[in-house]
């Protein structure tokens, strides 16, 4: 058994234990969740240590014949695209876990619910088959639904069916697109897929196929609306990892299938591709800045910096690519953290209504100064980690279109208005005479905080860290695309 299999499947262990012990305490279910998310992480570095960042192709892969027959196999391995989203998955997991401590009701089930999350997301990151993806890609659906539906706030059930239905949607799609694909290739190896002759009509349908199943994941304007509302309504793990992690499977999606199967359809598609990103950059920037509820604020910046990874991952050049993937994991990062906060400051004063906030630095000065620090990181200030994806996005971009990096770098500064804004009606101003006494954070919130914090001081200074490891792959996949695009494209990726 290697790293891949361990690494995803570690997880079901932890089920296992809940589901055989019916009657586990609740402070039990949440001891066996903490140790086997965090055993799950070690893991991760192990897989980590043991990857070549020198190299482009998938490594660590591991096969075993499931339906011989068919064609269907067992078939895992990493790459430069997935690695640090496994190694994200697995860092924030436990961090999650712990920040649901006072979850009460039914804390057996949200653990289970939450690590069967963590096997099905690793393993979508990590399949080589496409069926074996389409699997895994399924099965995160039903556990982020109880999450939302079992554990969230007054209108859980309607943002749950919401998130359902949207996503079964775009699932439908995909899997219609992967059986044609099969019945073309004879062979769901995605190794072996890339080669395949199809008709230019077949590369486009397949292509739009796909991109309909990821671009309601990422999600791209305009089929963002799921996003707000199960956010809003979602528990603070659940915003956690919604935000941190399943979002990343649609951009994550697009790279490793639409650009790689399909590149002369991605180019064919891509200026419509690309509008729709710089439409989404703006919109979720504006909507973001009509925002009072404070989580929905978030989710709608959520909506605008993914954006900017689909625009890195469509304008073709080896800095846009590797800046999207790269901002990739600096998003959940910035906005794992400042959902974790949003977390906290609602268990103090009960509401996230900025016009019910002001003067929090004053009586929670702690909690008030991370929360500016997050959105400093979010909203891209040098030194910390958003800067450098996002530099590269719109350095990428000015390469393809020197209009859309203007577009691009707009959303950049209506970030630092949104954001600036939200901290000044929270933490600013005159005291809420309702929320004038409260605790700061404690010892186990800075705890939790601590090693995100940490991660994006890391990266904001050191980003070399990651995209030595990035760069090999994401320039395989510029390389592939560009045999088919335009010389002037590919005469402005050589000058970079």
């Amino acid at each position: 058994m290697g790293w891949l299999t361990v690494t995803t499947f570690l997880p079901l262990v932890g089920v296992a234990v809940l589901l055989v012990w019916p009657r586990i305490p609740n402070d039990a279910a949440r001891g066996v969740a903490v140790v086997v998310s965090i055993a799950t992480f070690l893991v991760s570095l192990g897989m980590l240590g043991r990857f070549d960042g020198s190299v482009s192709g998938f490594q660590m892969v591991e096969q075993a014949w499931w339906v011989r027959s068919l064609h269907l196999r067992y078939l895992l391995g990493v790459d430069g695209v997935s690695v640090f989203l496994v190694l994200l998955t697995t860092f924030l997991l436990p961090i999650a876990i712990l920040a649901s401590w006072r979850v009460e009701r039914n804390v057996r089930g949200f653990m289970i619910a939450m690590l069967l999350l963590e096997t099905a997301v690793v393993g979508t990151f990590l399949s080589l088959d496409l069926l074996l993806f389409f699997l895994f890609f399924e099965a995160m659906l039903f556990p982020m639904y109880l999450i939302i539906g079992g554990w969230g706030y007054e209108r859980r059930i309607y943002a749950a069916v919401k998130f359902f239905l949207f996503t079964m949607f775009g699932s439908a799609f995909l899997l219609l697109s992967i059986l044609f694909l099969y019945s073309k290739a004879g062979t769901f190896d995605v190794r072996e897929l890339s080669g395949v002759a199809l008709s230019t009509t077949a590369s486009r349908w397949l292509f739009l196929g796909f991109f309909v199943a990821f671009a309601v994941k990422v999600p791209v304007f305009p089929l963002h609306t799921w996003l707000p509302d199960a956010h809003t309504e979602a528990p603070t793990a659940g915003s956690v990892i919604l935000a941190a992690v399943l979002l990343k499977i649609g951009a994550y999606g697009l790279i490793r299938f639409n650009l790689t199967l399909f590149p002369d359809a991605a180019h064919y598609f891509a200026r419509t591709v690309e509008v729709l990103a710089l439409v989404g950059i703006v919109y979720g920037a504006l909507c973001a800045l009509m925002q009072t509820d404070l989580k929905r604020l978030i989710a709608y910046s959520s909506v605008s910096h993914l954006g900017f990874v689909v625009l890195g991952i469509f304008a073709f050049t080896r800095y846009g690519v590797t800046g999207g993937v790269l901002q990739m994991v600096n998003h959940g990062l910035s906005t794992g953290a400042l959902f974790l906060l949003v977390g906290m400051l609602y268990e103090r004063i009960h509401t996230r209504n900025l016009g019910e906030m002001g003067g929090m630095a004053s009586g929670t000065p702690k909690l008030a100064a991370l929360f500016l620090f997050a959105a400093l990181s979010s909203l891209g200030l040098p030194g910390l980690n958003n800067f450098v994806g996002e530099f590269l996005v719109i350095l990428g971009s000015f390469a393809r279109n020197p209009v859309y990096g203007w577009i691009a770098a707009t959303g950049v500064v209506l970030a630092a208005i949104y954001l600036l804004w939200a901290y000044q009606r929270m933490a600013q101003g005159p005291v809420n005479e309702a929320h004038a006494v409260q605790a700061d954070l404690n010892v186990r919130e800075i705890a939790l905080l601590a090693p995100v914090v940490a991660a994006i001081l890391v990266l904001g200074m050191y980003p070399k860290l990651v995209l030595d490891r990035i760069e090999p792959t994401t320039t395989k996949v510029v390389g592939q695309v560009q045999q088919v695009e335009q010389p002037a494209v590919a005469r402005a990726e050589g000058g970079n």
